[in-house]
């Protein structure tokens, strides 16, 4: 399973609010809904929080396995 518990942990290290992480990716507030819920996204959506974060995918996804 994909989780995305490692991006909220980025995002407070940055000091990046779910807005300011709106505004600078350019995604919308279903997309930050779903990665709050640990759904599927679209592999641009992580390249567009990847950018705004200034990160590497590992600081934003982790997989467990179930």
């Amino acid at each position: 399973m994909i989780v995305f518990n490692k991006l909220w942990e980025t995002m407070k290290k940055k000091g990046i609010s779910t807005y300011s992480l709106r505004e600078k990716s350019g995604i919308d507030s279903k997309t930050v809904r779903r990665l709050k819920a640990n759904e599927n996204i679209e592999t641009k959506t992580l390249d567009k929080l990847c950018s705004a974060l200034n990160c590497k995918i590992e600081d934003i996804i982790e997989y467990i396995e179930e």
